[in-house]
């Protein structure tokens, strides 16, 4: 049995997972004046990915249970001991990751969220799931909150913060990755300048398009 389908956090998964089903008209509406254009506009932006988030702050924006299960299963297969996360949120896929280090034994979840009501949000979900002591939320920029005190080796990472900035927080993280290391970011898609680069021959990875969106990197040298 694994953490994952443990009485405590099941049930916890399965209500979060509900709360975000039926918040989604809710972040439909938020972008209700904006255009399909500008919405891709501010997706890819450098500078406005703070208007984009402060519209989406009272959203879960999970993880699918699909993805969620791929992060567990990567964590454990890896044998991951020490995860970095951009992009925390309520903390769904913050819980998947810490609880395949629960099961691998023990290590360190370091993560990242601009909107510290979120980071309230995460700290709560991982008290309610028995895993907040293997997490450390950062609260604010991932630029600078990731930019220092980082594991000596990172063996994971997931990307799912602001989508623009996913090569900045690759080059903070760049030094520390194992070979072997795994990197999964999610809707890659809108990060054109990251998969160009980890696609890239010759760039130390090897990554390929994974389901709904998600991009699955390897570090090998």
């Amino acid at each position: 049995m694994t953490t994952l389908t443990i009485t405590l956090l099941a049930p916890l998964l399965d209500r979060l997972f509900d709360q975000d089903e039926a918040a989604r008209g809710a972040t439909r509406a938020a972008f209700a004046d904006v255009t399909d254009a500008d919405r891709v506009r501010m997706m890819r932006s450098k500078t406005d990915y703070r208007n984009l988030y402060g519209r989406l702050k009272d959203a879960p924006l999970a993880v699918s249970r699909e993805t969620g299960a791929l992060l567990y299963m990567l964590a454990r297969s890896s044998r991951a001991k020490a995860i970095v996360e951009f992009g925390t949120s309520f903390g769904i896929s913050t819980l998947h990751l810490a609880a395949g280090l629960r099961d691998n034994g023990g290590g360190r979840l370091i993560t990242s969220e601009l909107e510290p009501s979120k980071a309230a949000r995460a700290r709560e979900n991982l008290s309610a799931g028995g895993l907040l002591d293997l997490v450390e939320i950062r609260e604010g920029d991932a630029l600078k909150t990731l930019g220092a005190d980082l594991p000596d080796t990172i063996d994971l990472v997931l990307l799912d913060g602001a989508k623009a900035l996913y090569p900045e927080i690759l080059d903070l993280v760049e030094s520390h990755l194992t070979p072997g290391a795994i990197i999964i970011a999610d809707n890659a898609d809108d990060s054109p300048d990251y998969l160009a680069r980890v696609r890239k021959p010759g760039s130390g990875y090897m990554s390929t398009p994974f389901a709904e969106d998600v991009e699955l990197s390897v570090r090998i040298n």
